[in-house]
């Protein structure tokens, strides 16, 4: 079995003007790693197309956007758990329409569902958890692909975790929906690496300030943990020029826990 490389990028010093002129949608943007990454796309020249589930928290993030003088960024309103077809070609004819290219799509969203054993797992919520974190994002990426396959320097990322390399007992469908998502990225660079200037690689951002890290891990201090602004190294190394050959690899945003 191919096990995909793991890697890190030490003390990566992103240049100002790293995402100069690139468009980059991310999704999952209205707040933790999401936000602080769209916040960060703006400092580096780049266009940041917002794409989540509450406007206010958009709009939010837009503003920040725009007051520390970025790109104005993009706002699109969308709910992968409910999303059907026409959402999806919504979101296609406002990148056509607007943008004509992407050079940057990094899948965020994601929900956790249960820590429970599968034996008394919802089912429900399975698919829940399945179809927002597999599913949507392939249905998004294949969506996205003609504008990806426009730019000269396109790079996908999708989120990974620990628990998607290594099964952990309770970590149910999140754990299960991690490996589904490995093996699209390794699928997915595999198929364009050598045809398209497209270059498909994981980040797993490790344990981060986040609502869902609070969720899982209730009684954890979160001062102890990084916050989302201390780990957006590798995914500007990622989006940037500088990864331009690294294709089908999958990062650890931060050291592991001991």
């Amino acid at each position: 079995m191919k096990v995909t490389e793991i890697a890190r990028i030490e003390n990566y010093e992103p240049a100002e003007d790293l995402l100069d002129g690139r468009i980059v949608m991310i999704t999952g943007a209205g707040d933790g790693i999401g936000a602080a990454l769209a916040k960060a796309v703006g400092r580096s020249g780049g266009t940041a197309i917002l794409v989540g589930r509450t406007t206010a928290k958009l709009e939010k993030v837009y503003d920040a956007i725009v007051d520390a003088g970025g790109p104005r960024p993009a706002i699109f309103v969308m709910d992968f758990e409910t999303a059907g077809a026409e959402q999806y070609d919504q979101l296609s004819d406002a990148i056509a329409e607007t943008y004509g290219r992407l050079d940057g799509l990094v899948h965020n969203a994601g929900i956790l569902g249960e820590l429970t054993p599968i034996e008394h797992y919802d089912v429900l919520t399975w698919q829940r958890v399945l179809h927002v974190n597999l599913t949507a994002p392939f249905i998004l990426t294949r969506a996205m692909l003609p504008f990806l396959r426009r730019s000269e320097d396109a790079s996908l990322i999708f989120t990974s975790s620990g628990v998607g390399r290594k099964g952990r007992g309770f970590w149910g469908a999140y754990a299960v929906s991690k490996f589904g998502t490995e093996g699209l990225m390794e699928t997915l660079s595999d198929e364009l690496g050598e045809s398209t200037p497209i270059r498909a690689n994981a980040v797993n951002p490790g344990a981060t300030r986040t609502n869902m890290r609070a969720t899982a891990f209730p009684a954890e201090d979160p001062n102890r943990l990084a916050t989302a602004e201390d780990i957006l190294g590798t995914y500007l190394y990622l989006l940037g020029p500088d990864s331009r050959d690294v294709n089908g690899r999958s990062f650890d945003a931060q050291p592991p826990q001991a």
